[in-house]
């Protein structure tokens, strides 16, 4: 079972570690983002883990949740489930987190800058210097959140995607001072928990993956906007054309195989046409003062929902990301 309330999950800071030599691990935050990353971290038998949150949470209730489809199709057997679930501290007092002893801690509150802030620089009074300090964010930026430290240099972003316990990606984003040695080091912690990381050399709105997202998003939301196709038909066109293929080929791969010379005739013909707009589409807009945001209003959004239709959606997602990556 998960230790409670634990002061500590590790020997004293007395040993100092070196840049690149990660075992004690302090997650601040343990809502589903920060559990998920502590089940994540967990994959490595070498790694200490503590959560920390003020909220009097059940961490090992959340990942149980979280991980029950694994459980359920043999991926992941209780008896494994118990172990990294053993390494795994929960505690409700920063003070009683390990901060002094720990190697790397990520962030993982809400998104708010305030917050963030606040977080980090009651972690500089307490974390050794040479502690590496990550945040977890998908939108705001590793270099403003880092902006009033005085160790800005071991400072990164560390984007895991939702669901952190199933998708492979996390986004290693440098700072405008985080060293390469740093960046090295994260790089091969994530590597060595089992996640797919990728290098954002430099701290840009949306990163990577997200600024790639959201162009896709953008010229979704415009075709339904302009009465070219309904929602349903643009979601339809995408899972039954390039979206069967991005898991094995990228857009740049893709563009190399078929010819650059190919994309430059597409791109001078096709690349004026889409839409470019540097405001939010105004149908979205609408969608949001009727209050229809999706799942979380009853399932009224772009499209009508059932509660049957949205825990089908939820559960279709994960049952495709564990058959993608574990084949079953």
């Amino acid at each position: 079972m998960m230790k409670q309330e634990k002061e500590s999950c590790a020997a004293t800071a007395d040993a100092q570690s070196s840049v690149g030599e990660i075992r004690r691990v302090l997650i601040m935050g343990g809502g589903m983002m920060g559990t998920d990353i502590a089940f994540a971290v967990s994959a490595g038998r070498e790694y200490e883990i503590t959560v920390c949150d003020t909220r009097p949470l059940d961490i090992a209730a959340g990942i149980r949740a979280s991980t029950a489809q694994l459980t359920e199709k043999g991926i992941l057997t209780e008896e494994a489930l118990s172990e990294r679930l053993s390494r795994i501290c929960f505690v409700r007092d920063l003070d009683g987190a390990g901060a002094a002893w720990a190697d790397i801690v990520i962030e993982a509150v809400y998104e708010n800058m305030a917050l963030k802030q606040e977080v980090f620089a009651a972690l500089e009074a307490r974390c050794r210097e040479d502690c590496i300090f990550c945040t977890n964010t998908s939108a705001m930026s590793p270099s403003e959140i880092s902006r009033r430290l005085r160790r800005r240099e071991r400072f990164c972003g560390t984007h895991f995607w939702n669901p952190a316990h199933l998708i492979p990606l996390v986004e290693v984003v440098k700072t405008d001072a985080t060293t390469d040695e740093v960046a090295a080091a994260v790089m091969a912690f994530m590597t060595g928990i089992g996640k797919k990381p990728c290098l954002c050399r430099k701290d840009v709105p949306g990163f990577i993956a997200n600024r790639l997202q959201h162009a896709l998003w953008r010229e979704a939301f415009s075709l339904v906007e302009q009465g070219i196709a309904d929602a349903a038909t643009v979601d339809a066109a995408v899972k039954n054309s390039f979206g069967l293929r991005l898991p094995q080929l990228g857009p740049m791969e893709n563009a190399d195989m078929v010819g650059n010379d190919m994309a430059l005739s597409i791109h001078s013909y096709l690349l004026q046409h889409l839409e470019d707009s540097h405001t939010p589409s105004p149908l979205l807009c609408r969608l949001n003062e009727e209050g229809r945001l999706g799942f979380k209003t009853g399932g009224e959004g772009w499209q009508s929902w059932t509660p049957e239709e949205m825990a089908a959606s939820r559960e279709a997602l994960n049952a495709y990301l564990i058959h993608m990556l574990y084949g079953k």
